[in-house]
């Protein structure tokens, strides 16, 4: 008896409540379409959460009134509006649902590590190598942050070239740390992963972005290998001599990465 009265209250609550409002009353004012994942700010104004963070990356301002929002962005998280949360799913539930597919889509989308992947240009990275970055315009704030929602933590990087945007080949690097600062910079801490070679280029929302294939080293064998084998023991001597020098360069590797390792018995 108990569960049946607490359904007929759910009932009648929806119905009185889709008198009371309609879609447009659950909209975001910055994206147009029903909240998803509403947040409130300080100053009493309500948004999709990836709609404020947006906003915030180029001024810590509220859209709406211009309030200061400083404090909330050092804050640096924002709790759900729960309340606004349960209206929704009371109210329009199927209208809600949509919406959440509509996102899982757009994430989906943003996985894919070889269509349409995010490019970082700036500097030269190379695989198993330490790239550490400040990131501080807008454009890179969003796409490290769509990096880490989508969960692959991975984007492309490369040097500028004249005509091109950016270079035909880069490297794949993988966030290891974030540091988020008070004012919505960060320090990223990323190390190189795959060599890539773009087949076409294009823009999402700001930055760069481009359809990739990764690159394999091409195997040798006979009079190649051979060669091979002695480059690679003249550079790794001459690698040694480096190391042993003990000059202020070499310690900071040292520091930074270990000691020399040894060499490998499959050079390839």
């Amino acid at each position: 008896l108990d569960n049946e009265e607490e359904t007929a209250a759910a009932k009648c609550t929806q119905l009185c409540l889709g008198e009371l409002l309609s879609i447009s009353d659950l909209e975001c004012s910055l994206c147009i379409r029903m909240f998803f994942e509403p947040v409130t700010t300080p100053c009493g104004h309500t948004f999709c959460k990836e709609c404020l963070e947006r906003c915030l990356d180029h001024r810590p301002n509220c859209p709406l009134c211009k309030q200061s929002l400083r404090e909330y962005l050092k804050a640096g998280s924002y709790s759900p509006t729960v309340l606004l949360q349960d209206i929704m799913l009371a109210t329009f539930p199927a209208q809600l649902a949509e919406r959440r597919e509509l996102h899982r889509a757009e994430m989906a989308e943003l996985s894919n590590l070889t269509k349409n992947i995010p490019i970082f240009v700036c500097t030269m990275s190379f695989p198993g190598i330490a790239c550490p970055l400040h990131v501080f315009e807008p454009r890179y704030r969003l796409m490290i942050r769509r990096c880490q929602e989508t969960g692959t933590r991975r984007f492309g990087m490369c040097i500028y070239e004249n005509g091109k945007s950016f270079a035909d080949y880069g490297c794949m690097l993988e966030i290891r740390q974030i540091e988020l600062l008070p004012d919505g910079r960060s320090l990223v801490d990323t190390i190189g992963r795959r060599r890539f070679r773009v087949l076409s280029r294009g823009h999402r929302d700001g930055y760069n972005t481009a359809d990739i294939e990764y690159l394999e080293d091409k195997k040798v064998a006979g009079e190649e290998l051979q060669e091979l084998q002695c480059l690679h023991e003249s550079t790794y001597r001459l690698a040694q001599r480096f190391c042993e020098h003990g000059d202020l360069a070499s310690r900071h590797i040292f520091m930074q990465h270990g000691p020399l390792p040894e060499k490998e018995e499959d050079i390839q």
